[in-house]
């Protein structure tokens, strides 16, 4: 059994991330992944849909932020693209903006001290929670942005 992909495409506002959390447990659920797993998905796409917002909110306010949903092979797939486009003298989301050590920047400027309102360390636990909550997770950086893929069984697609 093969679902069709959905679709869909927001304003990076953080009020959308409650819609995209709830289409994608719709569509789970309808894909025929289990009840017991509809939270992880729930909280995984959330915690992705937030990271792209944020990157968008700070290098693209006006691109949209991209969700497919898929069900197919005894598999629920999402992925959550960002086109943040990371510039040259920008550090990506997460990471680090100085050395090891803190002690200068790329370029040999000094590091700028890390405000702690800031989501640099946060961003990278993000990572770690949607890998914790979703059963096989792929995240790749391209020069466009950042593309997080999460799945999980489908009972449904395999019966």
């Amino acid at each position: 059994m093969t679902m069709a992909t959905v679709e869909m495409s927001f304003t990076p506002l953080p009020a959308h991330v409650r819609t995209a959390r709830l289409v994608a447990t719709a569509v789970a659920r309808r894909s025929g992944v289990d009840e017991a797993l509809l939270d992880e998905v729930r909280l995984a796409v959330g915690e992705a849909c937030s990271r792209a917002v944020e990157a968008h909110q700070e290098y693209c306010p006006a691109e949209p932020v991209r969700v497919a949903l898929t069900g197919t092979n005894g598999r629920f797939e999402v992925v959550v693209t960002d086109t943040a486009a990371q510039s040259a003298t920008a550090p990506a989301v997460g990471a680090p903006s100085g050395t090891k050590d803190g002690s200068e920047a790329p370029g040999g400027e000094p590091a700028a001290p890390v405000d702690s309102g800031q989501l640099a360390v946060p961003a990278e636990l993000g990572l770690a929670v949607i890998e914790g909550l979703a059963d096989d997770v792929e995240i790749a950086q391209t020069d466009a942005g950042l593309s997080i893929r999460m799945s999980w069984p489908s009972a449904g697609a395999a019966s």
